[in-house]
């Protein structure tokens, strides 16, 4: 497209957005029938902006312009984020260390789903003494909640923003659950991105971001959710292997059984900060893997442990 056919196009969306109810089917409905090169793509969103009203600039606003970029790109039947194909690529041959101590690859484990029949909540106070009854003695367990999950606990109002009524309900990351203090370690050379104390109830708690790179100089990064007290710096390199933090309980890690919150992030979107989006919308799962592919390229765990 020409500058004068991007700008009507521009008008035509802002229109179309402007008291929209969901802004993200909007953009999806309204580009399936305007296709876009990956180059004007990245350009649409600051021309709708130019051409929106005051109350659809403050909507917008609200929102993250890197995803609202990620759903014009997927809209237009591209890529929602351009690297993320060959970061998958390159992890699928990359060494790994585990991600905790003892190696979750040699230890007994167990399936727990959301909706496991007759397990506590994992926000519910009770879940340790439950989780502690699968134990066989003093043998370590570790407990698997499920990538690409929709949770009813993320049904409520906390997982909406101005972009529309859908929560965001579908978890981007692998839970690893074990006691509280458990090792958590670098599963890959990098450095310390962020660290963060997310204190909001239901957040990540302490918070460690690395990044990494593929051999092609691509970045990306791995988020560590729910710790104690981190033992590491922003700034800091970090070895396969190296311990991060440990575990966090109850009372530092965001109100949760303590648990690690595993992600592999291929863009950080238009985020800053020491915190990203743990789950993300059922209807645009395809944006969100493109974002947050399953980490258990990383894990390298077997399918087994995902079921019951």
């Amino acid at each position: 497209m020409d500058a004068i056919q991007m700008t009507e196009l521009a008008k035509s969306l802002a229109g179309a957005l402007t008291g929209a109810e969901d802004l993200h089917e909007t953009l999806v409905a309204e580009l399936a029938r305007a296709p876009l090169s990956e180059a004007e793509a990245d350009a649409l969103l600051p021309l709708i902006r130019r051409e929106a009203e005051a109350a659809l600039i403050a909507r917008l606003d609200q929102l993250d312009a890197g995803f609202l970029t990620a759903v014009i790109r997927h809209a237009c039947g591209h890529a929602p984020i351009p690297g993320s194909a060959a970061i998958q690529s390159h992890l699928k041959n990359a060494e790994v260390a585990p991600v905790m101590s003892p190696d979750p690859r040699e230890t007994r484990a167990t399936a727990l789903p959301s909706e496991r029949p007759r397990m506590p909540a994992f926000s519910d106070r009770a879940f340790d003494a439950w989780f502690d009854g699968l134990r066989e003695g003093e043998e370590m367990l570790y407990g698997y909640g499920l990538y690409g999950e929709k949770r009813r606990v993320y049904m409520a109002d906390q997982y909406r923003d101005a972009s529309g009524p859908e929560p965001r309900s579908r978890h981007l990351g692998i839970d690893i659950f074990a006691p509280a203090g458990t090792s958590v370690t670098a599963p890959l050379p990098g450095y310390v991105h962020r660290v963060a104390y997310n204190a909001d109830p239901l957040d990540y708690g302490h918070t460690v971001i690395l990044r990494h790179a593929t051999e092609d100089g691509l970045p990306f990064w791995t988020l560590y959710g729910h710790l104690g007290q981190p033992h590491v710096a922003e700034g800091d390199e970090i070895a396969p292997g190296q311990t991060i933090a440990p575990l966090g309980d109850w009372h530092e890690n965001g109100g949760w059984a303590p648990h690690l919150h595993f992600q592999l992030i291929t863009s950080l979107l238009a985020q800053t900060g020491g915190n990203f989006y743990g789950v993300g919308h059922d209807s645009l799962w395809p944006v969100w893997a493109g974002i947050s592919p399953d980490p258990n390229l990383i894990l390298r765990l077997p399918e087994a442990v995902f079921r019951l």
